[in-house]
């Protein structure tokens, strides 16, 4: 079985309402989306979403980027699913200019994977539950539900503790916190926070490169006292050998998210000894394959790793993040399939948003378990790039 036709599209979608942190404020979002023709007419899709403050990439640089790759050479053709696997680890994008770190592709790397996945899947009747079990078999825990976390971003006040109360009467366990934005006293909304929350919510903060190195130690400690699980991405990534120090003085473990983008990441931050804990997304490290290489890599050296997701993500992503979450072992939070709660234009004939308490069933049809809506993928398409047929 051969690819016969690949797809780059650029889709832009509104989202429900405006999503605000430390680094950025996005009201809609430019995602890339690919589709997979195989030689049998099985047909997948992938999704990456560029952004430049994260991985350096924009929908312009990604789409070039796509089309600047020597695609057709590199995918051949594949009679089995385990074989589809191999060249979907194996195969490379063009170089980007500058790239010490290698992520300057990575949402259009994960675009065009998961559409390989997708379509080897449906055609050998294989849903990507199963990639776990076939190539890194030591992380393979597959289970029948996924428990999402819950996001707070820039509510305060009466809307910040209202949210934490609906999200604690809907049955979350766990809730990530926005902090680090202008004007906001973080103190105090963590012990609103706390108290809405209760004792038994898992509550960790996300700033978003907020803090300078020299303020970061104490924004930590004055959040300490409300039992926060983890403090992620403290400070830019410029700065993140101050981490090393950073981490000393303080009680609480450090995530790292914009500093975690691949293997050069990983390595970078083992050796500084820069956290505690992987943010692992499946755009922003390059696709679902290396996202499974990064949680071997974290195990290895005894670090923790949860995954999470971004502001934007349509069900194609969603559907993978639940594929991920459904079948690998030892995540400590999984975030994901807001769809219904954030796009206006999910993709999907399905509905993939988290149910009560934020659970989600995993997805057992093959490929990516989902079906794209055909109408509602034109509707937002920008442009089309043709890469192969």
């Amino acid at each position: 079985m051969r690819i016969v036709e690949l797809t780059a599209i650029h889709v832009r979608i509104p989202l429900k309402r405006a999503f605000k942190h430390a680094s950025h404020e996005r009201t809609e979002t430019d995602n890339v989306v690919v589709r997979c023709v195989l030689s049998d007419r099985s047909e997948g899709y992938g999704e990456g979403l560029p952004r430049d403050y994260v991985t350096g990439e924009t929908i312009e640089s990604s789409l070039e980027l796509l089309k600047r790759s020597d695609l057709r050479a590199q995918f051949e053709s594949c009679q089995d699913f385990p074989a589809a696997l191999a060249m979907a680890e194996r195969f490379k994008l063009a170089s980007a200019p500058n790239d010490e770190r290698g992520c300057q592709g990575n949402a259009a790397r994960c675009a065009v994977e998961l559409a390989i996945l997708d379509a080897y899947g449906k055609s050998n009747g294989e849903p990507l539950s199963t990639i776990a079990k076939l190539i890194a078999p030591e992380l393979y825990q597959p289970r029948e539900m996924v428990r999402y976390s819950g996001v707070i971003a820039s509510a305060r006040g009466v809307k910040a503790r209202v949210a934490v109360l609906g999200m604690r009467m809907y049955g979350f366990r766990q809730i990530k916190i926005k902090v680090g934005l202008p004007g906001y006293d973080d103190r105090k909304r963590l012990r609103a926070f706390r108290r809405c929350g209760g004792r038994n919510m898992i509550i960790r903060v996300d700033a978003n490169e907020a803090w300078s190195p020299d303020e970061a130690v104490e924004r930590i400690r004055e959040l300490e006292p409300a039992r926060i699980a983890s403090v992620e991405q403290p400070v830019a990534h410029e700065k993140l050998d101050s981490l090393t120090e950073i981490r000393k003085q303080i009680k609480t473990p450090v995530m790292l998210d914009e500093s975690l983008c691949g293997p050069f990441d990983a390595e970078r931050a083992v050796r500084l000894q820069a956290c505690d804990l992987f943010n692992i997304r499946l755009s922003k490290c390059g696709g679902f394959i290396p996202s499974l290489r990064l949680a071997q890599f974290a195990k290895r050296h005894g670090l923790g790793y949860q995954l999470g997701c971004q502001v934007g993500e349509t069900a194609i992503l969603s559907a993978a993040g639940r594929n991920f979450a459904g079948s690998v072992a030892d995540l400590v939070a999984v975030e994901g399939s807001y769809d219904r709660h954030l796009v206006k234009e999910s993709l999907a004939t399905e509905d993939l948003t988290f149910g009560w308490g934020g659970r989600g069933s995993l997805l057992v049809h093959s490929g990516l378990g989902m079906t794209v809506d055909a109408a509602a993928l034109e509707r937002v398409t920008v442009r089309k790039e043709q890469l192969r047929g």
